[in-house]
């Protein structure tokens, strides 16, 4: 899919997308504390002091098998850096983004953000989405104590590598608790088959969180199945699951297998409901399994239905600037980016502790995917909404507070 051409007309932002390679390793460095933090190293030049610049940096999915996460993020960013810009910026400097493309890959997660810290001289960080990207980049932001802000990363360990790497979604076991008691509460279902992806610690931590809650609760899961992220060919593990008789089919993975799977036990007469994350946020994920699909739930952000004048307004303007209706990712790299910036605003100088410290005082902020506070581990306290799949469309189902 290409990328939008109308997000290059706002003068007030540079863009450079690039896919590149690099040799620097990903750190491998424990989550730091106050005794064993990582040594710091010092980043490029951030813009001179008389600059009216601040830069950010964006690592994301612009191609790949996710490409739409990234790109969903990239032009919610670029719809707040507008507004913000056009407000007269932070501090009466305009912010300036500069997007690197990981395609998909950890290894380039890591040597975006490396390249935007020591090359680019950014000043904070957007990005990743997808976790095991972002627990790629969190060791590098942290060694060179740039402040990087998450939109929708939501596996825990990716806020516990340090104390400047921050989230504004909610977490994997508040994610994992909602859907178990949904299906427990909602669809009435004791039996579970799960059906993870095992190369992903997104799909893995849900999995775990999802089951915890479930059997707590009085569930059984009869079977747990695995795949690998990039597979074509589920029809072994649903068969497994099939013979177990489950009322329902937990896969918390992307919605580039999920679609798949979603067909391939349809074929196979297994007519329970799925569940999922907020993996399944794309419009691929209909275009991939089609009618197949119907009748599954998924837990997401933010629904396009919900009738606050700030979201509805959000998505008008989306509309005006993209075309199409924003999915959550787009909502969450807005609401990520105007987070960042007021933290900016509100700092005492433009410095990376400063803004790291205003970004964890961060406390009822008011944006699209809904009221969003920082807490001590930098993980955002949030509602989160359950969705349905009925012909193509995602329509919303109940919200399920912290």
């Amino acid at each position: 899919m290409l990328l939008n051409a109308k997000r290059y007309s706002t003068a007030l932002i540079a863009l450079t997308l690039i896919t590149g390679t690099a040799c620097t390793k990903k750190a491998e460095t424990p989550a730091p504390t106050d005794a064993s933090a990582p040594k710091t190293e010092a980043a490029a030049p951030a813009a001179p002091a008389g600059s009216d610049i601040i830069r950010i940096g964006e690592v994301g999915s612009m191609t790949g098998s996710e490409a739409t996460f990234g790109q969903s993020t990239h032009n919610g960013i670029l719809l707040a850096l507008k507004e913000i810009n056009g407000r007269g910026g932070v501090k009466g400097k305009k912010l300036e983004v500069t997007s690197l493309d990981d395609q998909g890959k950890p290894e380039e997660a890591a040597t975006a953000v490396t390249r935007l810290i020591t090359q680019n001289g950014a000043q904070a960080i957007l990005g990743e989405v997808a976790s095991s990207r972002s627990i790629a980049m969190a060791p590098i932001a942290q060694k060179y104590q740039i402040p990087m802000v998450t939109p929708s990363s939501t596996n825990p360990k990716v806020t516990e590598l340090g104390d400047y790497i921050f989230r504004v979604c909610f977490i994997d076991p508040f994610q994992g608790a909602v859907m178990a008691k949904f299906a427990l509460e909602n669809l009435k279902v004791k039996k579970v088959a799960i059906l993870r992806d095992v190369k992903s610690d997104y799909s893995v931590g849900l999995a775990n969180f999802f089951t915890d809650t479930f059997k707590k609760g009085g569930g059984t899961v009869v079977v747990d199945q695995s795949y690998s992220g990039g597979d074509m060919d589920f029809k072994s593990q649903l068969t497994s699951i099939r013979a177990k008789n489950p009322e329902a089919i937990f896969v918390p993975g992307y919605y580039t297998e999920v679609g798949l799977i979603g067909g391939q036990a349809r074929e196979l007469g297994l007519k329970v409901p799925m569940m999922g994350g907020d993996g399944w946020d794309s419009s691929k994920l209909t275009e991939i399994g089609g009618a197949a699909m119907n009748g599954s739930y998924f837990s997401n952000h933010y629904s396009s239905e919900n009738q606050a004048p700030e979201v509805q307004q959000f998505i008008k303007t989306y509309k005006e600037a993209y075309g199409g209706t924003p999915d959550a990712l787009a909502a969450m790299g807005y609401d990520a980016t105007h987070v960042l910036a007021e933290a900016m605003a509100r700092a005492q100088s433009l410095s990376p502790l400063d803004i790291r410290k205003e970004l964890a005082a961060t406390k009822d902020f008011h944006g699209v995917t809904g009221k969003i506070s920082i807490d001590a581990f930098r993980n955002a306290i949030k509602p989160a909404v359950v969705l349905k799949v009925e012909n193509g469309q995602f329509k919303y189902q109940t919200t399920i507070a912290p």
